[in-house]
């Protein structure tokens, strides 16, 4: 998993100390932590106390590893590229956010009025086979008096 840290003591020997301060979540989603662990690694560093490193961390039940060290500065700069550039703000985002929920809602109402108009046409549908089942019934039932009539009638010729 990749963490953002703050190198808090440094050796160029190994054993520095390492303060998580957020951790990668999703591609474009991190998380802070909200208690500052500390973990301390073997692997020999450039950076002095306080800078700022990106570090991948194998974990294993109780014993976290740090197995990779990067510079954080590429990966500024490309979040500056991708995002800072092109005017994407936390204002822009809330509105964004906000547009979307806004959507979502009226895709959730309009969901439900096609839900409904389904059920009244379902209900409809019914209401016309039970008809047209009437109307044969009828219509036999018809049928048959007209025969019984025109059989009297021949009767009494």
């Amino acid at each position: 998993m990749r963490y953002l840290a703050k190198i808090e003591r440094a050796s160029f020997l190994g054993n520095t100390v390492l303060q998580l301060l957020a951790k990668q979540v999703d591609e474009y989603l991190w998380e802070t932590l909200p208690d500052k662990e500390a973990i301390e690694t073997d692997i020999a560093l450039g950076a002095g106390n306080g800078a700022i490193v990106l570090v991948q961390l194998e974990i294993h039940g109780e014993q976290t590893k740090v197995t990779v060290v990067e510079d954080v500065v590429p990966w500024l700069v490309d979040l500056l590229d991708q995002f800072l550039s092109r005017g994407i703000t936390p204002e822009f985002l809330a509105q964004e956010a906000e547009r979307a929920e806004q959507w979502r809602q009226s895709l959730t109402l309009e969901s439900q009025e096609v839900e409904r108009r389904a059920l009244e046409t379902a209900a409809r549908r019914d209401e016309i086979q039970e008809l047209e089942r009437k109307l044969k019934v009828d219509r036999a039932e018809l049928e048959q008096r007209e025969a019984d009539f025109l059989a009297r009638q021949q009767e009494t010729e």
